[in-house]
């Protein structure tokens, strides 16, 4: 093992030298006059003074050496019955074109476009269109709320909304179209244009002088050429969920960005230009924006964009026949989606149909992956299954397995090493590095590398408070978790689910790993409830998986006194709940803390991005009957 630590060492020792040479790999229509600009640290800005597009490397410049015939999306819909493969100049042309109807529509270099759209190839197409003209753009989960739309709205106050006529979930048609219509008249912002996708499957009622049929308007647009912008002016604005209720837009730079990505395709995912990379997310998250359109594409890749779940269209063997049918080298996707697989299929008998030899790497990311999910994925698929943490503010991995550089032994549970370019620390309270295996805050030393979040949106003061105001100097990741003697990172859950038992700070996360390993359990959370003698108590919620028909009372205790045998009675974990479900976000994160709030019977908001509210009333009513 000797490449990692000098790659890894001088991207911090030097890391204008470093990310000028990966971004050599790109095209610049002007070179940059500052690789890093301090100037107004913490402020910092990546390749200042450079003119780029993000569209025409990851389109064009891909046809004009060479790649225009191969393969740039594969979009494959089982909800529809739908397989189609766009090659990269087929893509290009389609976007050129969506990109003349906003240039039609008005819509130039740094205006907002909103994009509502289900999992369709026009909401790529959308997104890229933006940016071949200068555009920002800021994609909204299909589906979501009206009054959640509407906050996105007012805030980024876009001069264009793009939309579909409906989504297609499993058993059921959402229509978008009364959403974006009501969320248009709650917002105070004025749009003065729509673009509708009319789908066959349900058709939208269009009001006149205000939207337009998507095809009929591409059909007769006048293809755009790419716009070069500033590298540090913004691609996209993406929303996260705060702790006010208003959301927080991440800003997402075009050169930085793109200087990323490209990397981050071949040293984290190992994947090559030709190869077919998959990850199994949605347009609407930040994994959507970095790894289904930009990353994949940005490398000359095929990426698939898929519409359907990881079970139910038609079951759990679903995800198998995508990467036997497309032979992905490359796949990435949630935990939850592989315990969901799990649930329904403990034993993997569908998956024993498919001949998945195609497949050469699992990445798994979206929240931390127990080790019991690790081991079956492991088992089912034969291949290294790799744990990566990152976030929406920070775009691309910044803890994982550098695959792509050399591989290192897979620690089960943990994240593994530091992505060179982010200096990732744990810390005290009081700002000190703390020891080896010393649960603490997860913090990046300052700058941050290329592609991170450059500001929030129309609230620079918003994302010092936020993020740099707690340790000066550092950008607080809001993750509690410790790094182990061998340097390994294991980020073991949300500062907020770290509790304190009469004195003792115990990671929730670590109680979740012992009740993961039980073999009855598909997925399980721990919380802390407030009690009156010990601060908080944790108290499990578990799922089991499909076929389990043993006594509850008997697996309850099974896992309390797993718990008390593998982390001590100091974890005092006395209770332990069966239910149906857990409530979560659509990207699949555990709504740790909205199940805290009831517990607690104090006031909550139900989060926008949750995946069904009705969760949350069957959650209450186990937790009010433990009581």
């Amino acid at each position: 093992m000797s490449q990692y630590p000098s790659i890894y060492q001088r991207s911090l020792r030097d890391p204008a030298g470093f990310w000028a040479e990966q971004a050599e790999a790109l095209h610049w229509e002007r070179r940059w006059d500052r690789v890093l600009d301090d100037s107004r640290a913490p402020m910092y800005r990546w390749f200042a003074g450079a003119r780029f597009n993000t569209c025409y490397n990851a389109l064009d410049r891909h046809i004009d050496s060479g790649r225009a015939d191969q393969a740039a999306l594969i979009y494959d819909s089982p909800v529809t019955g739908t397989v189609q493969t766009y090659t990269y100049r087929q893509l290009r042309g389609r976007v050129a074109r969506f990109a003349g109807v906003l240039r039609a529509q008005g819509v130039k270099a740094g205006d907002r476009v909103v994009i509502y759209m289900p999992m369709v190839p026009e909401a790529a197409i959308a997104m890229l269109a933006c940016a071949r003209i200068g555009a920002v753009h800021s994609v909204v989960f299909g589906g979501f709320a009206a009054p959640e739309l509407a906050k996105r709205i007012e805030d980024a106050r876009p001069v264009l909304v793009v939309s579909a006529s409906c989504g297609i979930e499993p058993g059921r048609i959402v229509e978008y179209k009364p959403l974006l219509d009501q969320a248009l008249k709650m917002s105070a912002h004025p749009v003065a244009h729509c673009v509708i996708l009319q789908r066959p499957q349900c058709k939208a009622e269009m009001q006149a002088g205000r939207d337009l049929d998507w095809l009929e308007a591409e059909a007769g647009a006048t293809p755009a050429e790419c716009v070069a912008v500033a590298a540090t002016d913004p691609l996209y604005v993406l929303y996260t969920s705060g702790t006010t209720g208003k959301p927080k837009g991440v800003v997402r730079d075009n050169g930085g960005h793109a200087v990323a990505l490209a990397y981050s395709m071949r040293t984290v995912y190992n994947t090559a230009p030709g190869e077919v990379y998959w990850a199994a997310s949605d347009v609407g998250w930040v994994v959507g924006h970095s790894y289904i359109v930009y990353g994949p594409l940005l490398a000359g890749c095929t990426t698939i964009l898929y519409e359907g779940k990881p079970v139910g269209t038609p079951d759990a063997g679903a995800f198998w026949r995508v990467i036997q049918q497309h032979q992905v080298k490359t796949f990435f996707t949630a935990p939850t989606a592989f315990r969901a697989i799990k649930k329904e299929d403990p034993k993997g008998e569908l998956r024993a149909r498919y001949d998945l030899s195609c497949l050469r790497t699992l990445y798994l990311a979206g929240e931390r992956c127990d080790p019991d999910t690790i081991e079956w994925a492991r088992a089912q698929l034969k291949v290294p299954v790799i744990d990566n943490w990152w976030q929406t503010e920070l775009g691309w991995p910044a803890i994982t397995n550098p695959m792509g550089i050399e591989p290192y032994p897979v620690k089960p549970g943990s994240a593994a090493l530091p992505v060179p370019g982010f200096d990732v620390q744990v810390l005290d309270v009081d700002g000190k590095r703390v020891g080896a295996d010393e649960i603490g805050n997860v913090a990046i030393k300052l700058p941050l590398p290329p592609g991170t979040l450059s500001t929030m949106w129309g609230n620079e003061q918003g994302y010092i408070d936020n993020y740099l105001t707690r340790y000066p100097g550092y950008y607080l990741a809001g993750d509690a978790g410790y790094q182990d003697a061998d340097g390994y990172f294991w980020v073991m859950s949300r500062i907020d689910d770290i509790i304190n038992v009469a004195g003792h700070r115990l990671s929730t996360g670590q109680m979740e790993e012992v009740l993961a390993s039980h073999p009855d359990v598909a997925e399980c959370a721990v919380i802390g409830v407030a009690d009156a003698l010990k601060g908080q108590l944790p108290v499990g919620l578990v799922v089991l998986k499909a076929g389990v028909d043993r006594e509850p009372e008997t697996i309850t205790r099974e896992l309390v006194a797993r718990v008390r045998e593998q982390i001590g009675a100091v974890a005092a974990l006395k209770k332990v709940l069966i239910v149906a479900r857990l409530p979560k976000t659509r990207s699949g994160k555990v709504l740790r803390a909205t199940m805290r709030a009831i517990a607690d019977h104090q006031p909550y908001n139900v989060p926008a991005t949750i995946d069904d509210p009705r969760i949350l009333e069957e959650i209450a009513a186990a937790l009010a009957a433990q009581e």
